[in-house]
């Protein structure tokens, strides 16, 4: 009975994973819009590298891991990033303060650039995927771009049927002998960021072609699905309660027929460019809870620690994040971000 629920266990993560959301979560999405939105490449004047790895539901056998590392940044600076009054810090005073907000404006237009690899494993299934992405900024007002990307790349989608545990089920050896079964699938996917000072708006559609996927060796099918499209629509907006202290709520909408619609709802307090905390909540999934820290003008470092509201909570001890950035070419020395809060 024992290898016979594992069994079932394993095919319902495969199920789950190919017929439902089939892109991982993220919980720090908020410290790296770029994995949710190609729009984001080239935002500030430097190339930002994030490097994530999310152990989701510990203590779960065979439950998700995620490992990404994306590197995006402006193709061309000129003028954009040029240094001003904050641009360098005064002992004791917040650069990120009422003055910066006041002296805000458009970033000149430009041309970004950004690449993703990504490693999804749950159980016997494995994603891996790899992206370049394009994006162009322009200038909508004195304090408001727009800008659009478009990442295009590979996704190969494997099935270790050797590792699948039948148990006392009677089934054809040939598909335990199956071993590594693999399928590449091209992909693509493509945003919209509107941002200024106070607020910003995304949408972004990942995996848009629809593509039908089935795992087999010519002699044995273990299953036949669709990769189906996601589509992420996400709104902040930024409020300064004193010169040292920032208030950033922020939320995210998650769309993948044909389940319900996803919400996800976020706060974040920052303390001048220095450090932040913050949390989130998952409709109908669960909470978290993330803390961060701009160690100087080149590392950034941040954790999340996610629990269950579902039954899950009851075999699951929760699910880590971790997040470590870095600031390439941050010739004007900045600590947090100037266009991307």
């Amino acid at each position: 009975m024992k290898g016979r629920l594992l069994f079932i266990l394993l095919i319902s993560l495969c199920l789950i994973q190919v017929n439902g959301q089939q892109r991982p979560y993220y919980t720090q999405y908020i410290m790296n819009n770029f994995i949710i939105n190609p729009a984001v490449a080239g935002i500030e004047n430097y190339w930002d590298v994030k490097a994530s790895h999310r152990m989701q539901w510990v203590g779960l056998q065979d439950a998700p891991v995620t490992t990404y590392l994306t590197i995006q940044g402006p193709l061309s600076k000129n003028d954009y990033g040029r240094e001003s009054a904050t641009s360098f810090r005064a002992p004791g005073e917040n650069p990120r303060g009422t003055a910066y907000w006041q002296e805000y404006s458009a970033a000149e237009p430009h041309h970004g650039a950004g690449f993703t690899i990504l490693n999804d494993k749950t159980g016997p299934l494995n994603r891996f995927a790899a992206y370049g992405t394009y994006a162009y900024h322009i200038g909508l007002s004195p304090q408001t771009n727009l800008s659009g990307g478009i990442s295009v790349g590979v996704t190969n989608i494997s099935l270790d049927a050797s590792k699948l545990n039948f148990g006392t089920i009677n089934i054809d050896p040939a598909v335990a002998s199956s071993g590594l079964i693999n399928r590449f699938k091209p992909d693509i996917s493509a945003g919209l960021w509107l941002y200024s000072k106070q607020y910003f708006i995304g949408l972004s559609a990942q995996q848009i072609i629809p593509q039908n996927i089935a795992f087999s060796d010519n002699s044995v099918s273990l299953t036949q699905n669709k990769l189906i499209p996601h589509l992420f629509l996400s709104a902040g907006y930024r409020m300064q309660i004193s010169d040292d202290i920032s208030f950033l709520p922020s939320t995210l909408l998650r769309y993948v027929s044909p389940l319900p619609l996803g919400i996800d709802i976020n706060a974040k307090f920052q303390y001048q460019d220095l450090i932040w905390i913050g949390g989130s909540y998952r409709y109908k999934d669960g909470f978290a809870g993330m803390v961060g820290v701009n160690l100087n003008n080149t590392i950034n470092i941040g954790y999340s620690y996610d629990v269950q509201t579902s039954l899950l909570n009851t075999v699951s001890k929760g699910t880590h994040e971790i997040l470590v950035g870095f600031l390439l070419g941050n010739k004007w020395g900045d600590l947090c971000p100037r266009k991307l809060w």
